[in-house]
C-alpha cells in the first residue's frame, strides 16, 4: 500500500505560480514503482493527466495544455514529487491529484488539493 499526501494548492491570480508537493510512503528507488505523476479534475470534467514521470526512464509526458508552463520533478531521498506551475490560467482551476503506479499497474492516489486561478 502506498500513501500519498499532497500540499501546496490554493488561490492565485492568472499569471501567477504555485508549487504542489506530494510525499509518498514508499521509496522512489523501489523497483515496484513504475511511475509518479499529477492528474487534475475540473468540475463536470473527467480526470486528466497533467504530467507523468516514469521511475526508471528520463522520458516525461506533459499534457499539451501545460507544456512549457508546468514542470514535474522529484526529490528521491525525500520520496517527494513536485509540480511547479507557472503562468497559471483560469482553465487550470481543478483538484490536483498525485498518482503513483506500481509494477502491477495499480494506481495509488492522494486526497487531492484544490487549485483555483482567478481571472
Amino acid at each position: 500500500q502506498v500513501q500519498l499526501v499532497e500540499s501546496g494548492g490554493g488561490l492565485v491570480q492568472a499569471g501567477g505560480s504555485l508549487r504542489l508537493s506530494c510525499a509518498a510512503s514508499v521509496s522512489f528507488w523501489s523497483p515496484s514503482i513504475n511511475s509518479m505523476g499529477w492528474y487534475r479534475q475540473a468540475p463536470g470534467k473527467q480526470r486528466e493527466l497533467v504530467a507523468l514521470m516514469p521511475t526508471h526512464s528520463v522520458a516525461i509526458n506533459y499534457a499539451d495544455s501545460v507544456k512549457g508552463r508546468f514542470t514535474i520533478s522529484r526529490d528521491i531521498p525525500k520520496n517527494t514529487v513536485h509540480l511547479l506551475m507557472n503562468s497559471l490560467k483560469p482553465e487550470d482551476t481543478a483538484v490536483y491529484y498525485c498518482n503513483v503506479k506500481n509494477s502491477l499497474n495499480k494506481d495509488f492516489w492522494g486526497q487531492g488539493t484544490q487549485v483555483t486561478v482567478s481571472s
